[in-house]
């Protein structure tokens, strides 16, 4: 199960990051501007359009909320360089040094997924796509409260941990929406 598991995860990843470095090229690297609540924010409202579309059971506007879910794992991966470069002041950044940064935080978030899934037991798989979508929302409450308390906790893990989690958790759902399949 686990070795189908990393296939599925990277088949998702990989598609995840192709759609980022093209838009990188397309838009060059102007998220390098947005503060961490901004990016935060940005996740929030792409989570919050799926959980409406699940509740109300109809949208209005078609975008597959499947790409929502790529805009989360996105979001999270800017959110993760913008942690690693909050020192630097230079906004433009090449194609191939924003790729080299993206596969540096989703090799991270493999060894998250690997020591995660031994010990929960892929417990994900029975999860509802819901259930999911709740979660993350919730990992973004917490991370705007440790963001609005300037990323001091007493006993809770800080933002990068969360922006990891909602990573996992977005590719978990679209693993159980049958994304990966639709890359092979």
């Amino acid at each position: 199960m686990i070795s189908q598991t990393l296939q599925e995860y990277n088949q998702v990843v990989n598609r995840c990051k192709d759609t980022f470095v093209k838009k990188t090229k397309d838009y060059g690297t102007a998220w390098r501007v947005l503060r961490l609540p901004s990016i935060t924010d940005q996740i929030f409202i792409k989570a919050q359009r799926i959980r409406s579309i699940q509740e109300k059971g109809r949208q209005m506007v078609e975008d597959d909320i499947r790409d929502e879910f790529v805009g989360i794992i996105n979001y999270c991966v800017i959110a993760l360089m913008q942690l690693g470069l909050q020192e630097s002041d230079e906004l433009t950044l090449s194609a191939e040094e924003v790729e080299r940064m993206y596969t540096e935080h989703i090799e991270e978030n493999i060894k998250l997924l690997n020591a995660k899934n031994h010990d929960y037991g892929e417990a994900w798989r029975d999860m509802r796509v819901s259930s999911i979508t709740d979660i993350i929302l919730m990992k973004l409450y917490r991370t705007k409260q440790i963001e609005d308390n300037e990323g001091q906790t007493l006993i809770s893990e800080g933002v990068e941990a969360n922006y990891r989690d909602m990573i996992n958790y977005a590719v978990f759902a679209l693993i159980k929406s049958g994304f990966a399949e639709t890359v092979k």
